[in-house]
């Protein structure tokens, strides 16, 4: 019995240890190059004056995906890729339950943070393997997985793929 207790302390630090640098894996360096996503409100890691920046080669050093598919502004399919969408929340160690994502002429959309822990939505940042310029509705396109999950194929979650994005404010 003894031993039993025993392992589970020994369990329990392991488990505190895992968390504590788990959670210094995710502080923000600064961004070197141009500012591309600036992430705010209720985060828990910041590079800036209360916010997060992101530049280009910080969002691809995160996991991401490429996906192959059809959307309705595009003809046929195109490639997208760029960083799940849950990894950049990750990073910042949101915990709000709405994302408020704003586009470069200001779009808003506000969608559940559900969207990004349930699917393997994505901030593309790469069409067809080149970088996202503003023209070809750059910097940055929130894509969802039409590829894996055909169900998303509609008007609701169109309305939430904001293309041309520059800020995520996690909210409530």
């Amino acid at each position: 019995m003894f031993w039993k207790v025993r392992s589970l302390s020994a369990g329990a630090v392991a488990a505190i240890c895992l968390l504590l640098s788990v959670g210094n894996a995710f502080a923000l360096s600064a961004p070197t190059g141009e500012v591309i996503l600036t992430v705010v409100g209720k985060i828990g890691q910041t590079n800036a004056d209360g916010r997060a920046e992101f530049d280009l080669a910080m969002l691809e050093n995160l996991k991401g995906r490429t996906t192959r598919t059809k959307t309705p502004w595009m003809e046929g399919q195109s490639a997208f890729s760029g960083p799940l969408l849950r990894e950049v929340l990750a990073a910042v160690g949101a915990t709000g339950k709405t994302l408020k994502v704003t586009a470069l002429n200001d779009f808003v959309a506000y969608l559940p943070d559900t969207d990004a822990l349930e699917h393997d939505t994505i901030l593309a940042t790469r069409l067809d393997g080149s970088i996202m310029s503003v023209r070809d509705k750059g910097p940055m396109f929130l894509i969802y997985p039409f590829d894996r999950e055909p169900a998303l194929y509609n008007e609701k979650y169109f309305a939430r793929s904001v293309w041309q994005i520059t800020e995520i404010e996690v909210r409530e």
